[in-house]
């Protein structure tokens, strides 16, 4: 990802407000305003290009604020329907039809998530729905992007009989460092980064204090 664009960010987090106040993006889930403004920002703000959304529900408020995202980003949010979601096509025509802006960017797939994940490459920002199974599995094949990634979970409340985290799944894998936040009710948001640089900016420090 390139560096924080704080324009972006304002302008994706705008954005989304405007479609919450106008409640144009269909309001199927309790997720809260927000934490969508929040997270669109944010991947805007990072410039992120390639976003994923593995979704059992459909098509949520969190499709609408990646898709802000990737508008203001020139990337592309590639939304994965779970094959357990029968009503996928009556459902986005009916939370698209006001939203038709931000229909270029989205990428719908309907499958098996464990098998369509792997075909992706530098994914920059994931978001699973808590719901899904074999997540430890999902989470494992995913190919981030090695600068850093983020990852949201959201429905984590019905993630109950898994103890391990996203960020150690990923530190066990890559050696990478993380950090997990709760930013809503049911949503979590893990921060991964190369540890590969922060190796090398303490070294540097190293060497900087025995030449002092």
């Amino acid at each position: 990802m390139d560096k924080w664009s704080p324009q972006d960010a304002m302008n994706a987090y705008l954005h989304t407000l405007h479609l919450c106040q106008s409640n144009e993006y269909g309001n199927t889930t309790s997720i809260e305003p927000k934490c969508m403004e929040f997270i669109s920002a944010l991947a805007a703000g990072k410039r992120a290009k390639i976003m994923v959304e593995i979704t059992t529900e459909g098509i949520t408020p969190l499709t609408i604020a990646l898709a802000v995202a990737a508008k203001h980003t020139g990337g592309k949010l590639i939304c994965i329907i779970s094959p357990h979601q029968q009503n996928f096509k009556t459902t986005s025509s009916q939370n698209l039809h006001n939203l038709q802006h931000l229909q270029d960017v989205i990428e719908f797939v309907h499958g098996n998530p464990l098998q369509l994940v792997k075909e992706l490459k530098k994914v920059d920002l994931l978001v699973i729905d808590g719901r899904l199974e074999d997540q430890i599995k999902l989470i494992k094949v995913v190919d981030f992007n090695e600068n850093g990634c983020d990852i949201v979970g959201h429905n984590m409340h019905y993630r109950r009989n898994c103890l391990i985290s996203f960020g150690e799944v990923l530190s066990g894998k890559k050696g990478v460092e993380y950090k997990t936040m709760a930013i809503g009710d049911g949503i979590e948001l893990t921060r991964i980064g190369c540890m590969s640089k922060v190796t090398r900016r303490y070294r540097r420090f190293h060497v900087t204090f025995e030449n002092y």
